[in-house]
């Protein structure tokens, strides 16, 4: 049963969907426009940044985590704030996000400024972040006609990767070219831009849920999103397999030092053509049963790194992998199924905040593992335990649904 907002009626059918027609929905446009410039944005300003860190401590450390900190206070985020996504007017919060991130970007490029105060600044930028993806998602679905959620957000992961790597391209040029203070000021215009694109171009829209946003609130439904066996399956499944391939990727550097940025691009070419298939092309009929094929794919080919292959051949494997990252897609369409209308922003947003959290500590825990034995090995191992998350998520998955036939579901109280 669909738990989507009744307004989807208004739109026409959709089960013909193409990425030209989501264009044609009013909002859609600009809230494209507005995510496209602020991937942008972060991409150029993550990357001056780090630089602009590193340049004044000469720590490696201190510039990853200048650049990927915000990823990891998501989890702080999603525990405390995540009830707001649901409660605030989305046109005004989304302005409000990117109109912040615009100044503090543009005070961290100020040469007063001590390194130091940097991270409280950028760990703040990360909690608005954990936010402002259940904002976003949340909106999507609501004005998005029936059944076009899974394209919409397809377009948006497709555009997400080709801008990050153009925008490390670009942002390694203007370092070079400017210096990375007028980076970070040309970053916080961009960003600057989508808060004007996003006041001009969507329409004022209620909240989604009513009440306050509070810790408490975000506990208590975090809680509730929890306690649905099926939902909490499809978040650990969100979650985990990709979380460990990510750590894979953060080895890229280690592996093959001269070839990083090859095994980079090969891996978002990967991601890019699983999304669009996913997005595009798989039938309905289709998208549970190939979830467990696409994540074991997404672990499968890194296990053969652990033979320290030529570059060109890890480059392919990792491009292999990657069209697995299309069972996100899938598995997101599933989680929408399964979450009543009043909770998707949060329902999503922990899925965001979530997944770059675990991400984040796959990274952590690869580095460790590449410390202690050997880059190829740490690689293997991480592949290893994604193949192993996704065999005993399916097996949980099938346990569960043998052992409930009727999908005793909490959604029919939770929209009461």
């Amino acid at each position: 049963m669909s738990d989507r907002p009744s307004h989807h009626t208004t739109h026409h059918t959709t089960h013909h969907a193409t990425y030209g027609s989501l264009f044609r929905v009013p909002e859609f446009t600009p809230l494209f426009l507005g995510a496209c410039l602020t991937v942008a944005a972060s991409t150029v300003g993550g990357l001056a940044l780090g630089t602009l860190v590193y340049e004044a401590t000469d720590s490696p450390l201190l510039s990853a985590l200048s650049m990927f900190g915000p990823s990891l206070a998501q989890v702080l985020g999603a525990t405390t704030l995540l009830s707001a996504a649901d409660r605030l007017p989305p046109r005004a919060a989304l302005t409000a996000a990117a109109a912040a991130f615009a100044a503090v970007t543009a005070v961290t490029a100020a040469p007063s400024l001590p390194t130091w105060a940097v991270f409280p600044l950028i760990l703040g930028l990360g909690l608005v972040s954990s936010v402002v993806g259940g904002v976003r998602w949340g909106l999507l679905n609501e004005i998005l006609p029936e059944d076009a959620y899974l394209l919409g957000r397809s377009v948006f992961n497709i555009v997400h990767g080709v801008l990050q790597i153009a925008g490390y391209a670009a942002g390694g040029v203007l370092v070079l070219l400017l210096s990375p203070r007028t980076t970070l000021l040309v970053s916080a215009v961009l960003y600057a831009a989508a808060a004007l694109t996003t006041r001009l171009g969507l329409a004022p829209r209620p909240p989604r849920a009513s009440g306050r946003p509070s810790v408490a609130e975000t506990w208590r439904t975090n809680a509730r999103l929890l306690s649905h066996v099926p939902r909490r399956l499809t978040y650990l499944g969100l979650w985990v397999p990709n979380g460990l391939v990510v750590g894979c990727e953060a080895l890229f550097v280690p592996y093959a030092p001269g070839h990083a940025g090859l095994l980079l691009a090969a891996a978002a070419v990967g991601m890019l053509a699983g999304d669009v298939a996913a997005g595009r092309f798989v039938p309905a009929r289709l998208r549970d049963s190939l979830v467990t094929p696409l994540r074991l794919l997404l672990a499968a080919p890194y296990l053969l790194f652990v033979l320290h292959l030529p570059p060109v051949v890890a480059a392919g494997c990792a491009a292999l992998a990657s069209i697995g990252f299309g069972a996100g897609l899938l598995q997101q369409h599933r989680l929408l199924s399964l979450t009543p209308s009043p909770l998707t922003g949060q329902a999503l947003g922990l899925h965001s905040a979530g997944m770059l959290s675990v991400q984040g500590l796959s990274a952590a825990l690869a580095g460790g593992l590449a410390q202690l034995t050997s880059p190829p090995t740490a690689i293997g191992l991480m592949a290893a335990a994604s193949v192993t998350a996704t065999v005993l998520l399916w097996a949980v998955g099938r346990t569960v649904r043998e052992s409930r036939p009727v999908a005793a579901d909490d959604s029919v109280q939770l929209r009461q």
